[in-house]
């Protein structure tokens, strides 16, 4: 016990570093599961690159503490095993600051979001460099005056400092936190940022904890070695809990390891429960369609929309009517929902409108710049612009070579075929859908259960009348 308590190795050191590896690969199995199992794209800016840093972040922590603590045995022969390399560098600007930054600029993005219902008027990239700062200065003076001893400890005037570092960025994040905890978040984003407030607070109250018996009880052998497993399980948990998707990509906090069932919720619309989002209704009216008349009428029919969206992307343009699409979602949700149209509208942004985003529509710059800069996420108009724009572009290429297509032809089939079936319908009161037999029940002579519920309980409504 002496002499691992010392250098390292010890039982309960191995135990605890084989839970931070299985807290590692957890993850990094969490983060990357949506990706690789259910073939998800990854998303671009912030969304992605946020979260890629956490799971850095994470590592780099776990690693300085075992590396600092002396939870291996290795001798400190090289500069870059040194104690100013784990202790101060990977633990602080690299690891738990870095972590906690993150976060905070996730926390600050929802504050300007959602509270001031505006885009954060600095990008994250910058912002994250610039509340780091502090961390990279005092890592930096750390390294200048070497206050660490042999076994990578501060002196004690050092502590509070340090400490006061650490809770000040807690802190922060707390007051963000506290900032936004009245809104009615659809994706447990306020959940996950006290869970994450929690866990790091109880981590650095275990961290001077384990630091004050390392340093006052030097004599006490075996109390250096719980203090130290209890930092490097507590930084275990707080890695897990830390990280959050659903902050940075809302739709991917829906798919969750422990589901089986296949993933039903494919657009933002149907995640927020925006009636007949995605649905084509059995029994919608056919309609005829003119080509004479204007595009973005036509369009407002759905059957046609998802025609025309098929010819689009089979010509590899669809960008525009898929934006036209989400647009139009937007449009069913009430004004007096402040919360699901800021969800609706930052996706539409994030997919449609940032500069590289996944399907970036060919918009004028003055356009893309005012949706950018809105003061009002939720104002009714926000993309009318845009949409003028498209519609214009599209009436001059896409359209043209829709008229003329297989896509048209087959779309006017369809129309024909169910215009022909709802006329019966009319006519006999029955279902003439092709998939079902028309046939009374009690006139089948082979007595065959084929018919479904809602055509069952159309027939006896019928005979009820009649």
């Amino acid at each position: 016990m002496a002499s691992c308590a010392v250098r390292g190795g010890c039982p309960s050191d191995y135990v605890v570093v084989s839970i931070a590896i299985f807290s590692m690969i957890s993850l990094i199995v969490r983060s990357t599961f949506s990706f690789l199992i259910h073939k998800v794209p990854s998303a671009k800016g912030s969304a992605f690159w946020i979260p890629v840093i956490q799971v850095i972040a994470s590592f780099n922590f776990l690693l300085s503490i075992v590396m600092a603590l002396n939870f291996l045995k290795y001798k400190k022969s090289y500069w870059w095993l040194s104690c100013y390399v784990w202790a101060v560098w990977f633990e602080g600007p690299l690891g738990f600051g870095l972590l906690i930054s993150c976060r905070i600029t996730q926390a600050f993005q929802l504050y300007y979001v959602f509270v001031k219902r505006r885009l954060p008027p600095i990008r994250s990239h910058m912002f994250l460099p610039l509340i780091l700062l502090p961390w990279v200065a005092g890592a930096a003076f750390i390294h200048e005056k070497k206050p660490l001893n042999y076994r990578c400890h501060l002196g004690s005037h050092w502590i509070i400092p340090v400490v006061s570092l650490h809770t000040l960025y807690v802190a922060v994040l707390m007051g963000f936190t506290g900032a936004i905890r009245h809104i009615e978040f659809r994706f447990d984003e306020l959940r996950d940022l006290w869970q994450g407030i929690l866990v790091s607070a109880s981590l650095i109250g275990v961290w001077v904890s384990a630091y004050i018996l390392n340093e006052i009880h030097d004599d006490i052998l075996w109390l250096q070695v719980v203090s130290r497993f209890m930092l490097l399980l507590t930084a275990s948990i707080l890695v897990l809990v830390f990280f959050s998707i659903s902050i940075s990509q809302p739709l991917l906090s829906q798919i969750s390891l422990r589901k089986r069932e296949p993933l039903e919720l494919k657009t933002m619309g149907q995640a927020l429960g925006i009636p007949d989002s995605g649905l084509l209704l059995q029994r919608e009216e056919a309609v005829d369609v003119d080509p004479n008349e204007p595009l973005d009428k036509l369009l407002l029919n759905k059957r046609f929309r998802q025609s025309f969206m098929a010819f689009a992307d089979s010509c590899l343009a669809g960008e525009s009517v898929h934006f036209f699409d989400e647009v139009h979602e937007l449009g069913k949700i009430p004004i007096d929902d402040p919360v699901r149209r800021i969800y609706m509208a930052r996706h539409i942004i994030n997919k449609y409108i940032i500069a590289g985003a996944a399907m970036e529509v060919n918009i004028s710059h003055r356009i893309r710049q005012g949706i950018l800069t809105t003061t009002d996420l939720t104002h009714p108009d926000l993309f009318t612009n845009a949409l003028n724009e498209l519609i214009q572009l599209m009436k001059m290429n896409l359209a043209k070579d829709y008229w003329s297509s297989m896509y048209f032809i087959k779309f006017k089939e369809e129309a024909r075929t169910r215009r022909c079936g709802q006329e019966m319908e009319e006519m006999t009161g029955y279902d003439f859908s092709p998939r079902l037999s028309s046939v009374h029940a009690s006139d089948d002579p082979f007595h065959q259960d084929h018919f479904s519920r809602g055509f069952t309980q159309d027939i006896h409504a019928s005979s009820y009348t009649h």
